[in-house]
This record gives C-alpha cells, structure tokens and sequence, in this order.
C-alpha cells in the first residue's frame, strides 16, 4: 500500500512539472543548413533533442581532438564530459557551449592531475 502511495505522489508530481520543448539543432542553422558552433548557447544545447546534443557534443569533440591532434577516442571521458557539458549548460544558459567545454575539460584535467602549459 506504501509502494502504491508514493508511486502515485511521483506520478502526481511529475505531471505538474513543466515539461519544455524540444528545439531541432536545425532551427539554429542558417539558410545553408550550417551551424556556427562558435555561438551557440547553452540554453541551444540544453533545449534539444538527446540525439542532436549527443551529436552537437560528438563534434565538438572531434574538433577539441583535432586541435590537440589527437586521433583516439576515449568513450568513457566522451561520456562524462557531455554529461558535464549538458549539466553546466542547464545551470549556465546564457553561456556559450564553447565556453562551457571550456570550464569542464579544465575541471576534468584538474581531477586527472593533468597540468596544461601555456
């Protein structure tokens, strides 16, 4: 009987929370259907679909590595750290996604020890 108590106060809950929709990644492209990755906001990241953020992140990704001329994946930190991004991103709307990849890969290489030189 408790079990069914609760579950029914969750399920009471969860349908008075406001719900926000979902915005296509192609709602932010230009005539051309492009991007400018530079100056998309964390509220743009947070408000999308899982599969656009997840391929939203996938590039920047590929883009951080690129620079760093990396060539491997480590699916496990990839994982993490878009869930990092997306995290401060809900917290930090304003912000933009670059800036926020920027604050988390600085909060992850300081709990790996890592030290960046200038």
């Amino acid at each position: 009987m408790r079990r069914a108590v609760v579950l029914a106060a969750s399920l009471f809950i969860a349908a008075f929370q406001p719900s926000r929709a979902q915005t296509d990644l192609s709602a932010y492209a230009d005539a051309n259907g492009y991007l400018d990755v530079q100056k998309l906001t964390c509220a743009q990241l947070a408000g999308t679909w899982q599969g656009d953020a997840d391929r939203l992140t996938a590039w920047y990704s590929g883009w951080y590595n690129g620079l760093a001329r990396k060539h491997f994946l480590d699916i496990r930190k990839s994982k993490e750290a878009e869930h990092e991004v997306i995290l401060y991103c809900e917290a930090h709307p304003d912000e933009l996604i670059i800036e926020a990849i920027a604050v988390v890969f600085k909060d992850m290489r300081a709990k790996l020890g890592i030290r960046m030189e200038p």
